[in-house]
């Protein structure tokens, strides 16, 4: 792994607790030490053993051609290169590396604790390789292979999603505590509120929106508050303005990354 932040460092500590990965088959490449499972070997340059089958580029986008000045050349020919930087599309790395075959992978942070999405996209027409990819991601979540002309979308609907759901547990305590909860108890309630309706929601056999109607009694509390979520369309108009500017970003860095 060339890098190993939040994200990426999420993703190996899952690989290693499901048996994916064995710690000591791991080296990271860091410009500084970072806490990482006890056996993966991390240093500032590549290490001499031998080949790895995969390298995984986890830095920052921004440090794309940083990396590929000072280890391109090294990692000719590496059999997979997976990246999960945002924003940079295939083609702007296959002109920097030069491997057997590239895979943009998109994880979002639950992938931390094997609940998460992994949304992965790949011009290489590789059946056995496509599998084995999505083998590897299996442990950390959702996995879902993506059209290119839709990875923006999909970045920004699942790779930034749990940012804005914790926005609106935020928000779900917030109202809590206007209508005189302790905030402490108002922010217990809107977690477990929230992780039990996902759970609940994952398992259904409808659809939420179906849920929801179960929810609400004609008449009753919650179809009044659903009242005021579903009028002129408000929520959905919010979170749709909220995805499109995520796209929008996402297909500038990718723009950006091209050149």
């Amino acid at each position: 792994m060339i890098g190993c932040g939040n994200m990426g460092g999420a993703m190996l500590r899952q690989w290693i607790a499901s048996g994916t990965l064995a710690a000591n088959a791991v080296d990271v490449v860091n410009r500084g030490d970072r806490p990482l499972p006890e056996g993966v070997r991390q240093a500032r340059d590549l290490p001499d053993a031998a080949f790895p089958d995969a390298v995984i580029l986890a830095m920052k986008p921004q440090q794309l051609d940083e990396v590929a000045a000072r280890f391109a050349d090294r990692l000719a020919d590496v059999p997979l290169l997976v990246s999960i930087l945002a924003g940079v599309e295939e083609i702007a790395l296959a002109r920097r590396f030069c491997a057997g075959a590239v895979i943009r992978a998109m994880p979002n942070l639950p992938v931390g604790i094997g609940k998460g999405v992994v949304a992965l996209d790949t011009s290489r027409d590789d059946p056995a390789m496509r599998n084995a990819v999505a083998a590897l991601m299996a442990p950390l979540g959702l996995v879902e292979w993506v059209a290119p002309a839709q990875f923006d979308a999909v970045t920004a609907l699942a790779g930034s999603g749990p940012a804005f759901l914790y926005r609106f547990i935020d928000a779900l305590a917030a109202a809590g505590v206007a209508q005189g909860l302790p905030a402490d108890q108002a922010q217990r309630l809107a977690l477990a509120t929230v992780e039990g309706a996902g759970l609940l929601a994952s398992a259904a056999d409808v659809g939420p929106g179906a849920l929801a109607e179960r929810v609400a009694s004609p008449g009753g509390s919650t179809r009044k508050g659903l009242d005021v979520l579903d009028a002129d369309g408000a929520l959905t108009a919010l979170l749709t303005e909220t995805i499109a500017a995520a796209t929008r970003r996402n297909a500038e860095m990718a723009a950006a990354a091209r050149n």
